[in-house]
């Protein structure tokens, strides 16, 4: 099942692909400066072995972008119906393969999510938000969204949240939260906004759970609920039942919240939200990879203090650097320059994406398209907030920039199966 070169040259959206050249080498600069050292030799190339070579990031994210380079040609030459075909074969692999994971992997930072295979480890969670992405986008080309069963639904529902289930079950809390953003593509193929609308409010009456005493919001959702009653007489009459029956879950939302918080949620867990919330309470201890990445970020200032020269970066304040809090060195060593060119890539990568996404023929391209866009966006914003002290640290890196050959390979698959699938948008037909 291959294509014309010629054909898919023409064809292929160069736009995207010059925004994707230009995100992976920028970031393999911020890897080297996050790694580099004042002692290591001036040219490491022509003093160092390849096993030294090794030893150093920067060098080993060259490899994985030599392969992510062979993964765009392999992409672009399979026949772009192959994405649809085979979705659900792929999606079930991987299904497996995260059960294997979970069962086989040796435990990493208490996680069980990577995979050793000889030299190379691979993180399967990463390649399933593809997998997902297309098995979705599958299911919703024979559906209409908008006014499809519930039937329907929960087995979308179904495809969605079985891969972040087996990926928690794998203690990879971060990754699983990733599959939250499909949420997004969902809602532009029809998805009512008010599940969209409850989920937003969950969330809010669970953070004001954490941040203001019990009985507060006990007494304000009481008074709400009678100010409504007697406000509006048809509430009273007609819908009494479900006005109670909302306001004793949020009640139980609220009293349960601590449970949920001691039993439920891990010590590591429990850490990231306390640090989101009040940062300086222990800037030495569980707030020093924020406080540190917060304090290189303001320290580059407009134009940043040159490449190779930021000291939060060479004297290792900042942890994990150069995979979860890569975006501190541009701000570090590039300032406030650095880091508006990094967002307006990444914004102009987004636009063409759902450009290339509302282009499309067909369904399955579109909502694949929306996928990719809403997987993106989650892993740029939480990134970037982490940095900045506005969202809580997860762990998940920044696409195209963080080092590692599996993050990588796994945006790299995401974006250019669209590309390969928009290239042959003109031989669709409409579903």
């Amino acid at each position: 099942m291959l294509s014309s070169p010629a054909r898919y040259s023409r064809s292929i959206d160069w736009v995207t692909v010059s925004i994707y050249t230009s995100l992976v080498g920028l970031g393999w600069v911020c890897i080297y400066a996050a790694s580099y050292s004042a002692d290591a030799p001036v040219n490491p190339l022509a003093n160092l072995n390849f096993d030294q070579l090794m030893a150093f990031n920067w060098f080993k994210q060259l490899l994985w972008i030599g392969t992510a380079v062979v993964l765009v040609v392999v992409l672009l030459v399979v026949d772009y119906k192959a994405f649809d075909t085979l979705a659900y074969g792929l999606y079930g692999g991987m299904i497996l393969l995260l059960i294997l994971t979970m069962l086989v992997a040796r435990p990493i930072a208490g996680s069980r999510s990577w995979l050793e295979l000889g030299p190379v480890r691979l993180q399967p969670a990463e390649f399933a938000k593809f997998t997902t992405a297309l098995a979705a986008s599958r299911f919703m080309a024979g559906i209409n969204l908008r006014y499809q069963n519930w039937r329907d639904q929960l087995v979308l529902a179904g495809i969605t949240l079985l891969p972040p289930l087996l990926i928690v079950a794998s203690n990879e809390s971060g990754q699983a939260l990733v599959f939250a953003a499909l949420l997004l593509a969902y809602f532009r193929e029809g998805m009512s906004p008010l599940i969209l609308l409850l989920l937003a409010a969950a969330g809010t009456i669970l953070l004001l759970a954490l941040l203001v005493p019990k009985l507060w919001l006990v007494g304000a959702f009481t008074l709400l609920l009678a100010a409504i009653l007697l406000l509006n007489r048809r509430v009273l009459r007609h819908h009494l039942v479900l006005a109670v029956s909302v306001w004793a879950l949020v009640i139980g939302m609220v009293v349960g919240v601590d449970f949920f918080y001691n039993e439920v949620l891990q010590p590591h867990q429990r850490q990231r939200i306390e640090v989101l919330l009040n940062p300086s309470a222990d800037p030495l201890g569980k707030g020093w990879n924020v406080t540190q990445s917060k304090i290189a970020l303001g320290s580059g200032g407009l134009l940043g203090k040159g490449f190779l020269q930021g000291t939060q970066t060479k004297f290792d304040f900042v942890p994990e650097q150069s995979t979860d809090f890569i975006f501190c060195t541009v701000g570090e060593e590039f300032g406030w320059a650095g880091s508006l060119t990094v967002i307006s890539l990444y914004l102009a990568l987004l636009w063409r994406i759902l450009y290339v996404a509302e282009r499309q023929k067909s369904v399955f391209g579109r909502t694949y398209g929306y996928c990719v866009a809403s997987i993106l966006f989650f892993h740029i914003t939480i990134n970037m907030g982490m940095t900045m002290g506005l969202a809580p640290v997860v762990g998940i890196p920044l696409p195209f920039f963080s080092y590692g050959g599996s993050s990588l390979w796994s945006f790299t698959i995401l974006l250019f199966s669209l590309l390969a699938i928009d290239a042959y948008r003109k031989q669709d037909l409409v579903r």
